[in-house]
């Protein structure tokens, strides 16, 4: 349950805190599967399924203006109905951007469990 609900762009503003909302869901989710992400700030990166081996890892990149983030959620069943998940990033920028999103890279991790314990809460609802 948590993979799928986690993998599905269109339930990502529910538990991402930076996002308002999704925009041009390419369907079902799958590799290949493309979204843009309209963030609080303004942002729009264009997001791309690359992996997807259900119930075990899902992988997204996100390319905007000279930026590429990768997340990848690994699932491990802890229980009948239960599972860790981690959370392993990376932000790059290609040439002045490169120490931004160095920086930024350092502090994301944090946003990401953040957003994953919010909705770790709201499918144990």
């Amino acid at each position: 349950m948590a993979f799928d609900y986690l993998a599905d762009p269109r339930n990502r503003p529910q538990w991402q805190s930076s996002l308002a909302r999704v925009e041009d869901v390419d369907g079902e989710p799958r590799v290949g599967q493309t979204w843009i992400d309209v963030t609080g700030p303004g942002l729009r990166p264009a997001m791309e399924t690359t992996e997807l081996d259900r119930p075990r890892r899902w992988t997204e990149v996100g390319t905007w203006r000279g930026f590429s983030a990768t997340l990848t959620l690994t699932f491990t069943e802890t229980g009948p109905a239960s599972c860790d998940v981690e959370a392993t990033m990376g932000l790059r920028g290609r040439g002045l951007r490169a120490p931004l999103a160095a920086a930024v890279g350092v502090l994301a991790p944090y946003a990401v469990r953040g957003d994953l314990r919010h909705a770790a809460g709201l499918l144990s609802q």
